[in-house]
C-alpha cells in the first residue's frame, strides 16, 4: 500500500493548521508558504476534509480554514479516509470490492487472513494518532511556530 500525496499533504496541512493557528483561520497562501504545497493542490485536498467534516471554512478578510474539532478528537485514520477512501493493504480485504476480478481463492486463502490481520493493525495505529499527538511531537521536535502576521501590531 502507498498513501498518495493527498493524504500526505493533507496530513501537512492539518498539523499545520493546529500546529500554527490554534482556533483561528489559516488562510490558505500561509499554509502552502510553510508546507511548500501549492495553493490549487490544497484547495482540491480541503474540498475532501471539508467534506468528511475535519476541516470547515470562514469567508472574508479575516477568513480561512480551521478545524471542525478539537486536534484531539482528528485521527490520522480520520484523515487518510477522507482523502484515500478506505485503508486496506489489498483489494480482496475490501468489502467494497468490484463484483469483476473477485479472487478465485475468496474465503479459502492463507494470505487473505494475514493481510486482513495487518490491515486492523495498522487502522488501529492510525486511529491511536491524533493531530494533537502530531503537535506534541512537533513541540518536542523544536518545530518553530509561527505567529499569524495578521494579528501582529508594530509602535
Amino acid at each position: 500500500m502507498r498513501l498518495s500525496t493527498k493524504s500526505r499533504y493533507g496530513l501537512r496541512a492539518l498539523f499545520d493548521i493546529a500546529y500554527n493557528s490554534g482556533t483561528l483561520p489559516a488562510q490558505i497562501q500561509d499554509i502552502s508558504r510553510r508546507q511548500q504545497i501549492s495553493p490549487r493542490y490544497l484547495e482540491q485536498i480541503f474540498q475532501s476534509l471539508k467534506k468528511a467534516g475535519i476541516l470547515k471554512s470562514k469567508r472574508g478578510p479575516q477568513g480561512g480554514y480551521m478545524l471542525a474539532k478539537k486536534p484531539e478528537e482528528i485521527t490520522l485514520k480520520q484523515i487518510i479516509q477522507a482523502t484515500e477512501g478506505d485503508l486496506v493493504l489489498v483489494e480482496c480485504n475490501t468489502t467494497k470490492r468490484k463484483k469483476t476480478g473477485e479472487c478465485t481463492f475468496d474465503g479459502a486463502c492463507v494470505t487473505q487472513i494475514i493481510w486482513q490481520e495487518a490491515s486492523t493493525l495498522l487502522n488501529g495505529y492510525f486511529d491511536e494518532i491524533t493531530l494533537k499527538t502530531l503537535c506534541d511531537r512537533g513541540v518536542a521536535m523544536g518545530v518553530t511556530r509561527e505567529q499569524d502576521h495578521r494579528f501582529v501590531y508594530y509602535i
